[in-house]
């Protein structure tokens, strides 16, 4: 059984569809969200303290909204950057520029423990809990890894769709769904078929079952 990391059932029913309602189970733990520039070193935190606590096969998965005339703000903080600034501010800060395109990307990661036969960027192999990424990337802190030798390899599986910052529509979807617009509707205009159809999120679990079903990795 294969554990996912989330408070949202809309995240596990959107998992269910591409590897099985058989296979995926919610699992409600507050890891802790480091805060760092990557999308991948956040979701591989997050996997690791999560498979520390549950000792089975978890995924985790971080997503942002880059805003191109923003300088990709808000990014890995688009769920901060909700909360306190609201989408439609989002929007305003964007209405002015000419360039209104943007992307919403996706990374899960798994983690079961065990190490992988994989490239280099598609693994992560550094341990960060209790730093910040920042300070880490400057050699300002020492990662777990170096403390006590223990490193727990996470896969990643990365997802992005490309669009259109826009003034918000629809009234379905959540977060920025309203402000997104591909192939001529926001996120928040399609349904759930349509929207998992072409997502972010769609796509990195797509790449993610097709691994699993080639590796039989959680059958294991």
């Amino acid at each position: 059984m294969l554990k996912f990391v989330t408070t949202n059932p809309g995240k596990v029913h959107e998992a269910r569809e591409y590897l099985g309602a058989e296979t995926v189970e919610q699992f409600d733990f507050d890891y802790t969200e480091v805060q760092g520039d990557d999308l991948a070193a956040v979701a591989a935190h997050g996997a690791r303290e999560a498979y520390r606590a549950v000792g089975e096969p978890v995924i985790v998965d971080d997503s942002g909204l880059f805003v191109d005339a923003l300088d990709g703000f808000p990014g890995p903080y688009s769920s901060y950057v909700e909360d306190r600034l609201g989408i439609e501010r989002v929007w305003r800060l964007t209405e002015p520029e000419d360039d209104h395109s943007a992307a919403f990307e996706t990374v899960v990661a798994y983690c079961d423990g065990d190490g992988f036969e994989a490239a280099p960027s598609s693994v992560d192999h550094d341990d960060r809990r209790g730093h910040d990424l920042a300070a880490d990337e400057r050699g300002g802190a020492t990662t777990d890894a170096q403390v006590d030798g223990e490193t727990l390899p996470v896969k990643l599986f990365r997802g992005r769709v490309p669009g259109t910052i826009v003034a918000p529509r629809g009234d379905g979807g959540f977060g920025f769904d309203p402000i997104f617009e591909h192939d001529g509707a926001t996120f928040a205009e399609m349904d759930t078929e349509r929207k998992n159809a072409v997502s972010h999120r769609g796509r990195a679990l797509s790449t993610f079952a097709e691994w699993v079903e080639t590796t039989g990795r959680i059958d294991d």
